[in-house]
């Protein structure tokens, strides 16, 4: 089992920055993937950005340019970074874990409880 907890969600006022954080614990092997989704009212959950073991990234169209998805390997925490928020970024945001392969990445059914961000106008 692989077990996620979110950190670092909250208010802020677009253009404003808030840094997410995502502890995994747990039977994380060295081929683990951490993702980030986010899921506003109404809308089906979507991967935001994601990063390898090796450190490559995916991110999702909208985000390229002010989100930036980090690791910290000794701390076993993923980070991302959020730029230049606007209200349509408002959701709760997840962390998953999975696999990455071929410039994909693959979430797997491991999810933490989720972080708010909410993004005013």
């Amino acid at each position: 089992q692989v077990q996620l907890v979110e950190s670092g969600g909250g208010l802020v006022q677009a253009g404003g920055s808030l840094r997410l954080s995502c502890v995994a614990s747990g039977s994380t092997r060295s081929n683990t993937a951490i993702g980030w989704y986010r899921q506003a009212p109404e809308k089906q959950r979507e991967l935001v950005a994601a990063i390898s073991p090796g450190g490559s990234t995916v991110y999702e169209d909208s985000v390229k340019g002010r989100f930036t998805i980090s690791k910290d390997n000794a701390k076993n925490t993923v980070y991302l970074q959020m730029n230049s928020l606007k209200p349509e970024d408002t959701a709760v945001y997840y962390c998953n874990a999975g696999f990455y392969s071929h410039k994909n990445y693959y979430g797997l059914d491991y999810w933490g409880k989720g972080t708010l961000v909410t993004v005013s106008s």
